[in-house]
């Protein structure tokens, strides 16, 4: 098992490494750029089935213990150690991760983005894999730091190269925010290990702020939770993810989404609540304001954007739907309860689920139609995708509805289970506050679930076809039996390539996944609820 979590941790790596080298004269295939492809192909697939061997091997009545630890010295003079291990809490991302990437690296083989040569893509979604696996991973607040930021540079690559346009500024957007978060994280980091006198995230957990005054806590938080919640994102930190994702390629944006944004929330659930309880306590009401707030303006956001003439982008819409759903895991961790942080655990992984889904989705409509201009992909025929496409219409309806928080499919837990505890917050947060805070999130479902059905109805089923101008009885039909442009020519929709064979293996997963998660969350809440609890309780089981 130790050998197992340490090779999902190190392999993409050496991947990576092995993808700039030249290939092998028997691994080429018909060209070297199909062998690299091939080869990230491989190499996520070892990975996604190293990360289900070692969930098979997990002691699943005992997930909120530390399972395949590893615990080496690694910089003596600061106390650093190569620490790994997984829970409950870190397991399902863990496999999340592996799961998206090897899915982006099989989509990819058959439909490579357009720009530089594929080695340096497939070495940096390797090392951006790496980075993120080893952020769920490592039990040492340096390894930590150094993890989140192993992503940053991967992921500005992907979009200042191979992304569209405005992609330099995008890049240079994500790369400012999420560093200027990152250097004040790691002072509250620091002050955390110095005041406590180790960065071992374990014993931290096990001490519960107990070597940590009130107001270091306080201050902590505070610094550490403005490089998470740049992450996350939260609002007012936000603005960097529509650009990113509107200038992104289909594979950034589903890595983007599915697991990079989670290392925020992941943080504020590993680092704060166990290791700084009494400033989390003061925090909660604020994170969760902004929290709501980020719910309510994403939602707003996603309405001027749907409406028709706003010449609203799909892909940033999306994007600002992320910032209301990762509202909701925010909400959940704000409540300091079990079943708050087990609602955000939830909508963690429904989030990467569906919305991973939909930027394929998205991703497979541009490169059909050219565009991700809502007005344009809606046009006037009354027919639009269920007329063209019908099961790239169906699948995309079916994330839309998943993304509303459908009873039945995972996007309806988390939501659910984060209001649940905003209803009755922990001790000592002020109740009437946080039902204010879950009326509010309740409206944002609403909101959700309007801009969500008119971007279905615009986007699967067109604008509404003109009535025809009437005419006297007399007057004879006109002859539309002869081909060539006219209005009865152009009420005839035009087909699209419906789903492919490649995109089939890249999305049907997330498709049956979102639909299991949906009908069985225990699957999931097994996992996670002792973990929560014991990380709650102070390292009590």
């Amino acid at each position: 098992m130790q050998f197992l979590l340490a090779f999902v941790v190190a392999a993409p790596l050496l991947g990576a490494a092995a993808a700039l080298l030249p290939a092998p004269p028997g691994l080429r295939g018909s060209s070297p750029d199909q062998a690299v492809l091939r080869h990230g192909v491989t190499v996520t697939g070892a990975v996604l089935a190293a990360a289900i061997v070692l969930t098979l091997g997990f002691d699943h009545d005992r997930p909120s213990r530390m399972q395949a630890t590893t615990d080496v010295s690694w910089i003596a003079a600061l106390d650093v150690r190569l620490h790994l291990g997984i829970d409950g809490i870190s397991l399902p991302l863990l496999v999340l991760t592996a799961l998206l990437t090897f899915l982006c690296a099989v989509y990819s083989y058959y439909h490579p983005p357009a720009g530089p040569s594929p080695k340096a893509f497939v070495a940096l979604v390797l090392v951006l894999e790496s980075g993120t696996l080893a952020t769920f991973a490592v039990l040492d607040l340096i390894l930590f730091f150094l993890a989140f930021e192993m992503v940053l540079i991967p992921m500005y690559f992907l979009i200042a190269r191979w992304g569209g346009a405005g992609r330099q500024a995008a890049a240079w957007k994500f790369i400012l925010y999420t560093l200027l978060g990152s250097v004040v994280m790691l002072l509250g980091l620091l002050l955390i290990g110095l005041r406590a006198g180790t960065f071992d995230m374990v014993a931290l957990a096990t001490d519960n702020g107990r070597s940590l005054s009130t107001s270091v806590q306080v201050v902590a938080v505070l610094a550490i939770g403005i490089g998470l919640a740049v992450k996350a994102p939260m609002w007012p930190f936000h603005s960097w993810l529509p650009d990113a994702h509107t200038a992104a390629p289909t594979v950034g944006s589903v890595l983007l989404a599915g697991v990079l944004l989670k290392m925020g929330t992941y943080g504020f659930v590993r680092v704060l609540l166990p290791v700084a309880p009494d400033g989390m306590h003061i925090i909660a009401p604020y994170l969760a304001a902004f929290a709501v707030v980020g719910i309510i303006y994403g939602s707003l956001a996603c309405l001027a954007l749907a409406r028709p003439g706003a010449k609203g982008d799909l892909k940033r819409l999306i994007a600002y739907s992320s910032v209301g759903h990762m509202g909701f895991v925010l909400l959940g961790i704000a409540t300091l309860t079990p079943t708050g942080v087990n609602g955000a655990l939830f909508a963690n992984i429904a989030h990467g689920l569906i919305t991973g889904l939909l930027f394929f989705l998205v991703g497979a409509l541009k490169d059909r139609t050219g565009t991700t201009d809502l007005d344009s992909l809606a046009q006037d025929t009354g027919a639009a995708l269920y007329g063209k496409a019908p099961r790239l219409g169906g699948l995309f309806a079916f994330g839309a509805v998943a993304s509303l928080g459908l009873p039945g499919l995972a996007g309806f837990w988390g939501e659910m289970l984060a209001m649940f505890g905003a209803f009755d917050p922990a001790d000592g947060l002020n109740r009437p506050a946080y039902l204010t805070f879950m009326a509010l999130a309740g409206f944002g479902t609403l909101l959700t679930a309007a801009y969500l059905l008119i971007v279905v109805r615009r986007v699967c089923m067109g604008a509404p076809a003109p009535a025809p101008a009437a005419t006297a009885p007399d007057t004879p039909a006109p002859d539309t039996s002869a081909a060539g442009p006219g209005p009865a020519a152009a009420r005839t929709p035009l087909t699209l390539p419906d789903v492919r064979g490649y995109e089939y293996a890249a999305w049907s997963p997330l498709v049956v996944l979102t639909v299991i998660a949906g009908l069985w969350p225990a699957l999931l809440l097994g996992l996670t609820d002792p973990a929560v609890q014991k990380l709650l309780s102070g390292g009590k089981s």
